[in-house]
């Protein structure tokens, strides 16, 4: 069976491991190993194989294992072990890794088995230690997609106004009030350049950049017009405004995203408080934008979006927590680190879960 481009045969973390004959020898037992679990290795008997997104990255973390047993052997070995299987979970016991980790390389390693044994004769494995799940340490609250993409539209309707020539002479009068209390003006002083102000792409950029960059709030207060590239769609983080690193970074956005952005910083350019600072953004008040502020304007788009927000913890980390949470779940645990800014994968792994809507997805398909 052919192996889809998106499952690695070989990732680039083996490769150093790997002499050329090794490297030709570990390609060949990783694509007999990953073709099987996708015909047969969910229900051999019966023909059956794993789900792409199910192997994926249990491959992942079968590669872990085998790396983690080349670095205790002293080198390459293709013949891995029962007593090798153990000895990885007791490590993992000890360190200091999330119990959905544990689990799943746990569960990934079970997989491996289960194709030695059908093909290799090799016997069952019953580990010596088990894991359980808790979400102990998995984030707090995130996003579903569908509130991401709830909040992407809030944020176009976010404070904006209807064209100032489509509405009627009364609707106009309210709309102006409506204006002079949220700029802090007279009345008879609001003008058709207030009214094209109150519809800026400040607040669509800000989010759509977050729900793509997964911004820190820190990472928001320090974001400058130099952050952005939009011919290439990324943002370009340098060294010294990097939060908890030490590393610049190039995070992915999408196109709209960067169009957004674009029609952000020409806009911002006729903002007289933007004159003498470097900021992105800053709040109505002139001020760099703090957590609060940020809760502020989440809850407003949840609001917008009819996103019921009691008993949940809704800060800015929620858009947060749903990058890591969906690219993890749609890339990979490296992709998240990347996307994310983690310095250490361990930091990332808190993401490696399966979310709610999945989960449901898959008791419907059990019925």
């Amino acid at each position: 069976m052919t192996i889809p481009d998106e499952i690695t045969v070989v990732t680039e973390t083996a490769e150093p491991y790997l002499n050329p004959k090794q490297l030709v020898d570990y390609r060949s037992e990783r694509e007999a190993c990953l073709s099987w679990l996708l015909a047969l290795g969910k229900k051999p008997e019966k023909g059956q194989g794993y789900a792409v997104g199910t192997v994926k990255p249990r491959a992942y973390r079968m590669d872990q294992f085998y790396r983690w047993v080349w670095e205790e052997e002293g080198g390459y070995t293709a013949n891995l072990s029962h007593e090798h299987a153990d000895a990885w979970m007791t490590h993992l016991a000890k360190a200091d890794y999330s119990s959905t980790h544990k689990t799943n390389c746990q569960k990934s390693v079970k997989m491996l088995f289960k194709w030695r044994k059908h093909e290799r004769g090799d016997g069952e494995w019953d580990p010596d230690i088990t894991f359980s799940e808790t979400t102990g340490s998995n984030p707090k609250d995130y996003l579903t997609r569908e509130e991401r993409t709830a909040i992407r539209n809030a944020s176009l309707e976010y404070g904006s106004l209807p064209s100032y020539s489509n509405v009627t002479p009364a609707e106009r009068d309210r709309w102006k009030q409506y204006l002079a209390q949220r700029l802090e003006k007279q009345k008879s002083a609001i003008t058709p350049g207030d009214w094209e102000k109150a519809n800026s792409w400040k607040v669509p950029s800000l989010v759509w950049t977050s729900l793509d960059a997964g911004l820190r709030p820190v990472e928001v207060q320090r974001a400058t017009p130099e952050w952005v590239d939009t011919a290439n769609s990324v943002l370009r983080i340098p060294e010294q405004d990097s939060a908890k690193s030490r590393d610049n970074w190039i995070v992915s956005i999408r196109d709209r995203t960067a169009e957004f952005l674009e029609r952000w910083c020409s806009q911002r350019e006729n903002y007289e408080k933007y004159e003498d600072t470097d900021a992105l953004w800053l709040t109505r008040e002139a001020n760099p934008y703090s957590s609060t502020a940020l809760r502020y304007v989440l809850h407003q788009l949840c609001d917008i979006a009819e996103i019921e927000t009691d008993n949940r913890q809704m800060s800015w980390y929620a858009i947060r927590h749903s990058v890591g949470t969906y690219m993890t779940r749609e890339e990979d645990l490296a992709a998240a680190q990347a996307q994310l800014r983690h310095k250490s994968p361990e930091t990332t792994m808190k993401y490696d879960q399966t979310p709610a809507e999945d989960r449901q997805d898959a008791l419907d398909r059990m019925g």
